[in-house]
C-alpha cells in the first residue's frame, strides 16, 4: 500500500507505555520480534524510550496509571492511511484498466441455470434511478462484506451463515489529545481490551470496542460504548478527557467469519476466507484493509478456476500503482501552493482570491496525489475555492471534482466516502451539507425535490453519529 498509494499512506509512530518494570523487557523483545519477522519490509526500527522522553514525544501521556508510576514506553511504527480515499482510488483505477464500476446499486436476486443450478447472472436495482437489469458473467463474486449471507441466500437457501458480525465505536477528539505523527496504543487495559490514540487527519481517533452485533445499514454508537472509550484512554492522560469534546463517534461493522456458535468477536479471526457454492458464486469474507490485495488475488485465482477462464497474463496488482501516484512526491504539496490560488466566490456572485495555504495544498496532495492539480484548477478557474467548513481544508472545488471524476452521487458520498468530514466533525459536516447539495445540484442537474431528498437524507446520516454540539463558532464572528 505504502509502494502502490504513496500519497495516501505513511509510517505512523506508536507508542506503547510500560508501567510496570517487567513490561519494559516484555514489550521490548515482543516488538524487537515485529522487527525481525518484518525483514526487509521494516518501517523503522522499534526502540526504547525513559520516561521523560517520552513525555517529550507524547506530551498528554501520563506519569502514573492506578498508582504506578512510567517506566518507559517502546515506540514501534505500523502504517496509516486514508480508507475513504484509497477506496476511491481502487474504483478509478479499476475503471481506467477496463472495469465497468457501478455504485448505489443491489443486487436484488440471482439467476441459476435451469438445468445444473448454476449461477449465471443477477438482476441489479440502480437506487438513483429505480432501474433494474440484468448481468451475466460465468462467475459472480460476492465480496459484499457484512451482508455476504444475504447474497448468498439468494442462492442457496437455509444456508449456514459464515459472518459473525462485530461492531466497532471510534470517537474523535481534537487534535492535541495526541502529537501529530505519535500514536498510542495499550495493548491490555485493566479490563484486559485493547485501546488506542491515534492522529488521525488533523484529529485524535481514539478507540476502540469489540461487541457482537445486528447487521444495519447505518449503525449507531450507544452511549455506554463512547463512554468506555473515554473512560479508557483518560487512565493513560494527564489531560481531562470531556464528552463536550467528541466531534464525532461512530459504530462499523466488522464482517468477521468463524464458528456461529462463538459468542466472544474478540476472540474470532481476522483472516478471510472463500467458498465456492452454489456452481459460479464465489463468495469472500472476513480479512481487512491490510490484506484487501492478496483477499482480491485469491478470489480471482478462484474464479479463474472454477470459470474455465483464460487469463492473458498473471496477477499485476501487487505492483500496480493507483491513480494519482504518477509523478507525484511528497513535496508535490508546494508545487499547489506555488502555482495556484483559490478563486472565492461570495453569495452576491463576487469573486476574490485567496491562497492555497499550506494546509490546503498539503490536504490536495495527500488525498488526490498529482490529480490535485485538477482540483486547484476548478478552484482557481471555477471559483469554487471556499472552504467547505471553517478550520477544515476541504474545498468546493472538491465536490464538482469527485462528481465529475469519482462518482459522487449524494451528498452522503461526499462528506462520508469521497471525504471524511462526517467522520471528522459531524456538526462542521451538517453545516457544509447545503453548500455540498448546492453543489452537487449543479453538477448532476438535480430538480428541487431531488435537493430536498438529498438535504433530508444527508442529516438523517449524521444524526447516526453522537457528537457533542460544537459551539465554539456559533456567534457567527468567524
Amino acid at each position: 500500500m505504502l509502494r502502490n498509494a504513496p500519497h495516501l499512506c505513511a509510517p505512523l509512530a506508536i507508542m506503547t507505555p510500560c508501567y510496570e518494570v517487567w513490561e519494559v523487557p516484555y514489550y521490548w523483545a515482543g516488538l524487537k520480534l515485529y522487527d525481525l519477522i518484518a525483514g526487509r519490509q521494516l518501517l523503522h526500527l522499534s526502540r526504547f524510550y525513559s520516561a521523560n522522553q517520552s513525555k517529550f514525544l507524547f506530551p498528554t501521556i501520563s506519569q502514573t496509571d492506578h498508582g504506578r508510576s512510567l517506566k518507559g514506553t517502546i515506540v514501534y511504527y505500523d502504517g496509516q492511511f486514508n480508507d475513504s480515499r484509497f477506496n476511491v482510488a481502487l474504483a478509478v483505477t479499476a475503471a481506467l484498466c477496463g472495469a465497468a464500476v457501478l455504485n448505489h446499486a443491489e443486487v436484488v436476486a440471482l439467476h441459476k441455470d435451469n438445468l445444473t443450478g448454476s449461477v449465471k447472472g443477477a438482476r441489479v436495482h440502480d437506487h438513483l434511478t429505480g432501474e433494474e437489469f440484468d448481468v451475466h458473467a460465468k462467475v459472480i463474486i460476492n465480496a459484499a462484506g457484512p451482508f455476504s449471507d444475504e447474497v448468498r441466500g439468494l442462492a442457496v437457501e437455509n444456508m449456514k451463515p459464515l459472518i459473525t458480525p462485530s461492531s466497532g465505536v471510534h470517537v474523535v477528539l481534537p487534535d492535541y489529545y495526541s502529537p501529530d505523527g505519535m500514536g498510542l496504543i495499550v495493548p491490555k487495559t485493566k479490563d484486559g481490551r485493547v485501546i488506542f490514540m491515534l492522529p488521525w487527519l488533523g484529529k485524535t481517533l481514539a478507540g476502540t470496542t469489540d461487541s457482537s452485533t445486528t447487521i444495519t445499514m447505518l449503525p449507531e454508537p450507544q452511549e455506554n460504548e463512547i463512554q468506555f472509550i473515554l473512560d479508557a484512554i483518560s487512565d493513560y492522560l494527564c489531560v481531562k478527557v470531556r464528552r463536550t469534546d467528541v466531534h464525532s463517534a461512530w459504530s462499523g461493522i466488522r464482517p468477521l467469519v468463524s464458528d456461529p456458535s462463538l459468542t466472544n468477536t474478540a476472540n474470532i479471526s481476522r483472516e478471510h476466507i472463500i467458498t465456492e457454492g452454489p456452481e459460479g458464486l464465489v463468495t469472500i469474507a472476513g480479512g481487512k484493509w491490510t490484506t484487501y490485495r492478496s483477499m482480491a488475488e485469491d478470489a480471482v485465482d478462484l474464479a479463474i478456476r472454477i470459470g474455465s477462464l483464460k487469463p492473458t497474463n498473471f496477477c499485476v496488482t501487487k505492483d500496480l500503482a493507483l491513480a494519482g501516484t504518477a509523478d507525484w512526491d511528497p513535496a508535490f504539496f508546494t508545487l499547489l501552493a506555488q502555482q495556484f490560488i483559490r478563486m472565492k466566490k461570495t453569495r452576491s456572485g463576487k469573486v476574490f482570491p485567496g491562497v492555497m495555504d499550506t494546509s490546503i495544498s498539503h490536504h490536495l496532495s495527500c488525498s488526490y496525489g498529482s490529480l490535485a492539480q485538477q482540483v486547484a484548477v476548478i478552484a482557481q478557474d471555477e471559483g469554487l475555492g471556499k472552504r467547505l467548513a471553517h478550520g477544515y481544508p476541504y474545498l468546493e472545488a472538491e465536490v464538482a471534482y469527485c462528481a465529475r471524476n469519482e462518482y459522487c452521487e449524494t451528498a452522503v458520498d461526499f462528506i462520508a466516502r469521497r471525504s471524511r468530514l462526517a467522520f471528522l466533525d459531524t456538526n462542521a459536516a451538517a453545516k457544509a451539507v447545503p453548500r455540498v447539495v448546492e453543489i452537487l445540484a449543479t453538477e448532476h442537474k438535480w430538480n428541487r425535490a431531488r435537493r430536498k431528498l438529498e438535504l433530508k437524507s444527508a442529516f438523517a446520516f449524521l444524526e447516526t453519529f453522537k457528537a457533542s454540539k460544537n459551539t465554539q463558532f456559533e456567534d457567527l464572528k468567524h
